[in-house]
């Protein structure tokens, strides 16, 4: 596939067993080790945009998080793999290839689990680039202000029928990706080249079910801070950089004011061409930020 979705020379696949698990890694490159954590509707794929920019300056190390891409699947929805469980699965495939201290760069759900690890496995994480940061201070933010209605698939996805009604075809599947890859954008047109990729992914058998499971994992936490008691959480002390997408309708960029609340070290700036997905929406600049803050490590 022609431009940024293009496979970069020297693509390397392979599959890894950790804990009770096989985890797809995609890596490329050689140099600095930086490992790179997705988000939902995501896989591997989605750092292809970075790829193609950085590999002849870095090593970059693509997993598919447990139940997403080519990572293996559970046969039945759980609940127990929220981003501590996925850190330790991350942490354990940095240990299976004899890896760390690394680079960390985490986005929407791997931005969690970014966090996760950095807190779980401090000695595994080097330092932290988000595009786009969560955190548990967002709290009522997340109902606020007619925000409610930005996450109404957080609980559909929750439902049994949710794989059921959004797998039925290619053409239910493409309905509903379609939405998220180009509400959440602001530059609509970021995800087409590769569309029909996307699609592939999530028709594969099990692979709805391990996003919506991260749904199922996450809803106590989210519900306990949207009521005013979000988890107790220890700072994380790592170097960290956080580019946020300005015009992000799910995470809004004004929740940036909540980082120095779980930071020590952060540094926060803003891509003002960007949505949700800085690393495909605007990759020359993400790219220009990855290289700077990793090289100065």
């Amino acid at each position: 596939m022609p431009g940024d979705f293009a496979l970069p020379p020297g693509l390397r696949r392979r599959d890894v067993a950790v804990r009770d698990t096989v985890l797809h890694v995609a890596e490329v490159g050689d140099g600095p080790t930086v490992l790179l954590l997705h988000g939902w509707p995501e896989f591997w794929m989605t750092w292809l945009p970075l790829m193609n920019r950085l590999h002849g300056e870095f090593r970059l190390v693509a997993p598919d998080l447990r139940g997403f891409g080519d990572s293996a699947k559970a046969p039945a929805p759980r609940s127990d793999v929220g981003a501590n469980s996925h850190a330790d699965d991350i942490a354990a495939l940095l240990e299976a290839l004899d890896l760390g201290p690394v680079g960390v760069v985490g986005h929407d759900v791997g931005a969690y689990v970014a966090q996760g690890l950095a807190r779980r496995h401090p000695q595994r994480v080097e330092r932290l680039l988000f595009f786009n940061c969560p955190t548990p201070s967002v709290g009522t933010a997340w109902v606020r202000d007619g925000h409610v209605n930005e996450i109404w698939y957080q609980s559909y996805h929750q439902l049994a029928l949710a794989e059921q009604m959004v797998g039925l075809s290619r053409e239910a599947c493409a309905l509903y990706f379609r939405h998220f890859l180009t509400h959440w954008c602001h530059r609509k047109d970021a995800f087409a080249p590769a569309f029909e990729l996307w699609i592939d992914n999530f028709l594969k058998p099990g692979n709805l079910r391990g996003g919506f499971d991260w749904y199922r994992s996450q809803n106590a936490a989210r519900l306990a801070a949207i009521d005013g008691h979000p988890a107790p959480s220890v700072n994380i002390h790592q170097p960290t950089r956080v580019h946020w997408g300005r015009h992000d309708p799910v995470l809004k960029s004004e929740w940036a004011a909540f980082i120095p609340e779980h930071f020590d070290d952060a540094v926060v700036s803003f891509c003002e061409s960007a949505g949700h997905f800085v690393h495909v929406e605007a990759p020359d600049e993400a790219a220009e930020v990855f290289a700077d803050f990793f090289a100065a490590g």
